[in-house]
């Protein structure tokens, strides 16, 4: 009975060594993550300062579930080039309605590029002032307040792809960009594929909205590549790649509010479609926006935001 007893305190004993081990080795796992990606959000965390807005600022509390509005760009940066935001993407948040607004705006809707009072392509903004004038821009455009930006470098955007794993999507239909084929029906993609299949803009007869549907596709590709279990061993790359490839005001601190208290929002995103029509001024090609149009995605938005009209 006592060899019995000796035998089973040996096994106790060696069990709660392997799961102190196994504790350690987790808790350094975690540390190394952590580590890893507060690095990561520090690299991205780029403020602003913004003195040519029209649009009355209003702060959010994030701990308090209030609504606030981001804008997203996707920039094409290249050495000795400053680029042009090609995609540009409004979010709505609304906690409380569990719900995201996502409006993207066609790169050539003529507009007053703010601080500059000139008509021109939205996307021209970057171009003249970097984020804060886009900023300004798309704020003033939409009427809404946008104290938050993220920012993508395209260029960059396939080592995001590559770092999760690459992207499935569901292509509409047949197509050719930058020689590469792209087959109907589901694919997976690779960074650079991935690329060229956000980029293709001429050959769809939905035009710019039949783009901004793809770039959603690799988007919410990426976010469900990011958050699987598979990705735990990758996250170096991960975070490395978003280091490189992103900025944003938001700071790590925030970042942690918005998932705590507004994930729940993300399950629920209704794309809104900005009507346009196509026009040349001067010899040049525009989108332009009705009165009517835009007032009607003004009062969307500010609805959504529970703003007062």
């Amino acid at each position: 009975m006592r060899a019995k007893q000796k035998k089973k305190k040996k096994w106790l004993r060696i069990t709660g060594i392997i799961v102190l081990l196994l504790l350690i080795s987790l808790g350094t796992y975690l540390f190394t993550v952590y580590r890893s990606l507060t690095t990561a959000v520090d690299t991205m965390h780029e403020p602003v300062q913004r003195e040519q807005r029209k649009v009355e600022p209003k702060p959010v509390t994030f701990e308090k579930e209030e609504p606030f509005a981001v804008l997203m760009l996707g920039v094409d940066e290249r050495t000795g080039d400053k680029g042009r935001s090609d995609t540009i993407i409004t979010l709505a948040v609304n906690p409380a309605k569990n719900s995201i607004k996502m409006l993207s705006i066609p790169r050539d809707t003529r507009t007053e590029i703010v601080g500059r009072g000139t008509q021109d392509k939205i996307n021209h903004a970057y171009a003249f002032g970097g984020v804060e004038m886009s900023m300004d821009t798309v704020e003033s455009f939409l009427d809404i307040p946008i104290e938050y930006y993220v920012k993508v470098n395209m260029e960059g955007f396939q080592d995001i792809v590559d770092a999760v794993g690459g992207v499935t999507v569901n292509n509409e239909f047949e197509f050719t960009q930058d020689k590469v084929h792209f087959a109907e029906g589901t694919l997976n993609l690779n960074g650079e594929k991935a690329l060229a299949y956000v980029r293709m803009r001429k050959q769809d007869p939905s035009g710019d909205f039949g783009r901004q549907k793809r770039q959603r596709q690799v988007i919410q590709g990426v976010i469900n590549k990011g958050a699987s279990l598979g990705s735990l061993t990758k996250f170096d790359n991960i975070f490395n790649a978003l280091g490189n490839n992103v900025k944003t005001n938001i700071t790590f601190d925030e970042m942690v509010d918005i998932q705590g208290n507004y994930r729940e929002a993300a399950g629920n995103i209704e794309q809104m479609k900005l009507d346009v029509s196509g026009q040349y001024i001067g010899g040049i090609s525009y989108q332009l926006v009705s009165a009517e149009e835009q007032q009607r995605v003004q009062k969307e938005l500010r609805e959504h935001l529970e703003l007062n009209n």
